[in-house]
């Protein structure tokens, strides 16, 4: 119903930004990652929005980047995952975070959101698993000082990828652990899977 807010901040809550936009204040509920991003009170800005209606109530819920909002639509068609829990995962963990931690099975990260144990953990990387891309969150993470690798997007880039985030999860560290390293690591379209995960594992100390 309602795609997004633009409009000036009017105040910053606990959970929640009051967002002026056409002489009327809206109320939308944030994670707490997406409050930590915001401007300070009187900046413009543009929120994404998702309206969740029930018999007692309406609420907007409010994402910086479409993104976010996608992920959070993704979290709330899970069972047993309602807009309080997926805000909740959101707060511990940015969309990036959890798409890879969904993609290299990383139940332990997932369970540290909360209001989420192991077993709904498990439950949210058996039902995102098909519907997460591990090249979205390279591409994400990579940002626009590699914009020229990211929008290249081979398939041999994201195999080499792939292959070194198997072998440093295999290596005993945890999904979100490997994807830092790579966000940190200087990866070109030229290296292969070992040369990734050497680059990775100097990031992490390890050599």
């Amino acid at each position: 119903m309602i795609s997004y807010i633009k409009g000036k901040i009017a105040a910053i809550e606990d959970d929640m930004l009051i967002l002026e936009a056409g002489s009327i204040g809206y109320n939308i509920r944030l994670s707490l990652s997406t409050i930590a991003q915001l401007p300070p009170a009187g900046a413009d800005v543009k929120i994404f929005t998702y309206l969740n209606v029930r018999e007692d109530a309406m609420n907007l819920f409010g994402f910086i980047s479409r993104d976010d909002l996608n992920v959070f639509k993704l979290l709330i068609g899970i069972n047993g995952i309602g807009p309080k829990v997926a805000l909740g995962i959101q707060s511990a963990l940015s969309s990036d975070e959890l798409r890879f931690a969904v993609l290299s099975d990383d139940v332990k990260t997932i369970s540290k959101a909360p209001g989420i144990g192991p077993k709904t953990a498990q439950r949210v990387v058996m039902e995102l698993k098909d519907k997460m891309k591990l090249e979205d969150a390279f591409e994400n993470l990579q940002g626009s000082s590699d914009a020229g690798m990211a929008a290249a997007g081979t398939a041999g880039t994201g195999d080499a990828k792939n292959e070194a985030v198997q072998a440093l999860v295999a290596l005993g560290y945890s999904g979100a652990e490997a994807l830092k390293a790579l966000k940190q690591a200087e990866i070109n379209e030229s290296m292969d899977a070992e040369m990734i995960l050497k680059a990775a594992l100097k990031k992490l100390s390890f050599l």
